[in-house]
């Protein structure tokens, strides 16, 4: 019987003791989840306040002081360089001729050629003796040379994306000139006829596209036909564009049918391209005149004479 009831003590004790144990494990594991709450809100609220006390305080925010310096240093080289309007208007023509249509472009242009030059003449003054030892007027003049190439680099980059945008907008003109006539034909008007076009080029010649999606929103917002094609033309920087905008512009004074013109247009352009290949296949035997001459005919005299010297050479001529 003793031992029968030490036994239920210790069972009872145990269990109050477990009992104890579990409310203890919650009220601990309750009371770690309110600190975790408590101290991710507080986190979350210092970061709001953080972010809202920013712009009160810009001085404080990083970013807002590059922004302010950037903005800086494009006033000051607007200044400098405004002084002769038409060189700004020539070049920021060319900027958008090779697609870049920021109104800070012509500034970026000056500021980035200047630190380019810059940057240049430092590297080749500083790394060009450990690469390639030299000293005296030959690393000066690497030097001038390097910050000529630095000043020189963005007009012959700005050249290259003219050039390459050029060759796209000639290459897929007569496409946009066909389906402007299929869209002319289905009774579209000139600004449906473009908008229909610009959906599908766009993965064929996004750079013309984005011309035609400009010329769109022009209209869209307020300007006329007439002037949209003629910046339309100035844009892509090609005598087709611009034969085109007088086209369309000299019909609407006139009162004729846009889509006959296009229609002439169009043909007139096709065979344009078709005169344009065959004066390319004429003039390829003339290119490849010069090269043949220099590199395989004078491995056919030496596959063909070689026999012979070499008999004449060990005397046997016979």
């Amino acid at each position: 019987m003793l031992a029968l009831e030490t036994l239920a003590n210790a069972f009872r004790d145990s269990r109050s003791i477990m009992l104890t144990l579990v409310v203890f494990l919650a009220a601990g594991t309750l009371a770690f989840a309110v600190m975790a709450v408590m101290r991710s809100r507080g986190a979350l609220k210092r970061r709001h306040a953080r972010i809202v006390d920013a712009p009160r305080n810009p001085r404080r925010a990083l970013r807002h002081s590059s922004a302010r310096a950037v903005a800086r240093v494009i006033d000051y080289t607007n200044k400098h360089y405004s002084t002769d309007q038409e060189a700004m208007r020539v070049l920021r023509r060319r900027l958008i001729q090779a697609g870049i249509y920021d109104p800070r472009g012509v500034a970026l242009f000056f500021a980035g050629r200047a630190a380019l030059a810059v940057v240049v003449a430092a590297a080749m003054f500083f790394v060009l003796p450990f690469v390639w030892p030299m000293q005296g007027s030959m690393l000066w003049l690497s030097v001038i040379v390097g910050g000529v190439a630095g000043y020189v680099g963005p007009s012959i980059y700005i050249d290259k994306r003219i050039k390459a945008r050029t060759q796209q907008h000639r290459s897929g003109f007569p496409d946009f000139l066909d389906l402007l006539v299929v869209c002319s034909n289905a009774g579209l008007s000139m600004e449906a006829s473009l908008e229909r076009v610009s959906r599908e080029m766009g993965e064929s010649y996004p750079s013309l596209t984005a011309n035609i999606h400009m010329t769109n929103l022009e209209i869209r917002a307020g300007r006329n036909l007439k002037d949209a094609l003629e910046r339309f033309a100035e844009r892509l920087a090609l005598d087709e564009a611009r034969a085109f905008a007088t086209l369309i512009n000299q019909s609407i004074d006139l009162g004729s049918s846009i889509t006959d013109a296009l229609r002439v247009y169009s043909d007139d352009m096709r065979h344009k391209r078709m005169a344009s290949a065959e004066e390319k296949a004429y003039a390829l035997p003339a290119k490849l005149a010069v090269p043949m001459m220099v590199c395989i005919f004078p491995v056919l005299f030496v596959v063909i004479l070689l026999p012979v010297i070499v008999k004449l050479s060990s005397g046997h001529y016979f």
